[in-house]
This record gives structure tokens, sequence and C-alpha cells, in this order.
């Protein structure tokens, strides 16, 4: 089947292949989601599953510390550059390439980490039955928990709920930043674009670009695509409710405080039923 010319598949389309992989591998080190996710990990928490897991920011340094965690990402590109990260400091992770709403790995789970993955390539509905599928996936009494951006915290995408905003898509393409040079010695660049969005299902479509270069020659130049789905904070506590978990938490940012307009990512916590 198509869509408006694009193929509709069961598997959710993202951007994070080929030098966007790279790119992730490269650059995106670091944050503080590392230490505030690893405490429900480290609290009674394992066997734990890292979904979304990308190229290893949070799966590695948890198990350089010794932690049992597994990982899974929808695209083999990242899956594979985080075994390679993995594999350097002689760690050998149990990794699965999947998206969250077909998730079948070979044990169950005490936590289940989404950091920075969710509504990112998937549909609402697949959105739902991955909630569906990690609460079958935790043990009686485990915990999901996952981070998400309130649909406000960006100016530039906020103003395409109105029409005007909507009026001035497809965006331009901007210019990337600096170069900025990898471990393999090639240089890289990135730039990203909206081209479409939709506020009756509160969804985005964005494009992404990345260069390489080496010795200053391009050698490579690639554009993936991406949807993106809005949730707002009830929003996502009644799809947890109608997924069937409990003791429902919101939290804000990573500092675990009360949330409030003012915050841009909100956390959420929810426990599987059982003991």
């Amino acid at each position: 089947m198509a869509d408006g010319g694009r193929e509709v598949t069961d598997r959710p389309e993202t951007w994070h292949h080929g030098l966007v992989a790279r790119w992730w591998a490269e650059f995106n080190h670091g944050g503080p989601e590392i230490d505030y996710f690893r405490r429900f990990i480290e609290d009674g928490g394992e066997p734990a599953l890292d979904v979304a897991c990308g190229t290893g920011r949070l799966l590695v340094p948890y198990l350089r510390a010794g932690l049992d965690v597994d990982g899974a990402d929808v695209s083999a590109d990242m899956i594979a550059l985080c075994r390679e990260a993995a594999e350097r400091e002689g760690l050998s992770p149990t990794l699965y390439v999947a998206p969250m709403h077909r998730l079948d790995p070979a044990r169950r789970y005490r936590t289940i980490v989404v950091c920075g993955g969710f509504g990112l390539g998937s549909t609402r509905e697949q959105d739902a039955q991955a909630l569906a599928r990690f609460r079958e996936l935790l043990e009686p009494g485990g915990t999901l928990v996952f981070d998400n951006e309130v649909p406000y915290a960006n100016a530039r995408s906020w103003r395409l709920w109105l029409r005007d905003g909507r009026a001035t898509l497809p965006e331009e393409w901007r210019q990337p930043g600096d170069r900025r040079r990898g471990s393999d010695g090639a240089e890289y660049a990135l730039t990203t674009r909206t081209v479409g969005f939709d506020p009756l299902r509160q969804r985005v479509t964005g494009e992404i670009r990345v260069w390489m270069w080496r010795d200053d020659e391009l050698v490579a130049e690639e554009t993936h695509r991406i949807d993106m789905t809005h949730y707002f904070r009830d929003e996502l506590v009644l799809m947890l409710e109608r997924a069937g978990f409990a003791e429902i938490d919101v939290r804000a940012g990573y500092d675990g405080g009360e949330p409030g307009p003012d915050h841009d990512f909100l956390v959420y916590s929810a426990r599987a039923p059982g003991a």
C-alpha cells in the first residue's frame, strides 16, 4: 500500500540510518539522562531493557558499570555501531533489532527504559501497541520509565500549530553548522528541516541531511525522513492506564521534581500489575 506516494509498512520509518547513525555514534554522548535512568535499574531493577538504545549512549555506561541490561532499536545500523562501541570495551551485550511494538526478547525484565525514542517514526496506534508490549515484557511489579518532550518546548515547531505557521512549510534547508571531525578522521555536518505538520494528528514530518568529507573532498551525502507524534502529559497518562499500568507518576526533566509549564521534558514511570 502507499500513502501519498510513500510505502506503508508495519515498520516505523526513522532517520537513524547510514550517516545519521554514524553521527550519533561519533557525537551523541553524555547527558543527565544517563544517571537519571540508571537509578531505576540499580534500585532492584535488573535485568533491564534499554529500548531505542541507539548507538549505546546509555547502554554502554550501564554495561561498563556491571549492570544486567539488554538493548533494542529499530535501526540495524544503530545496533551495529552500539555493538562495536561495547566490544571496544570488552563487553558483549544482548541486542535486538525490532520496533517497539514488535519487541520479542528472550526474557522478561524488571525495568524497561525508553530515552528519547517514544513517538519517533511510529504511528499513534503503534505507540499504543508498544506500551501494551512493554507491560507484557515486564515482570510483575516491574517498572517502565521513559521521557518525552512536551509539544510546546520548541518555538520553531510550536508555531506550526497555527495556520500561518504551516503556510511556511516545507521549510528551506538551513545551512549546517561547522564540520565536526570524527574518530575515523572524516568530517561530518548535519542539518534538519520540517516539511509537514498535521495538528489534528499531532504529527510532524521532518528531514535530516548529513554530509561526510575526507581530505576536504565530499564523499557522501544522505537525506532521511521521519514522522514524530507529539503527546501532551495527560494523553500519555491515559495511554499508560489503557495499556494496563498502575502507579503512574510524572516528573519534571531529570531532577525528579514536580512538573510545571516551563519544563521541556517530562519523565513518566509506571508499574506493571503484580507483586
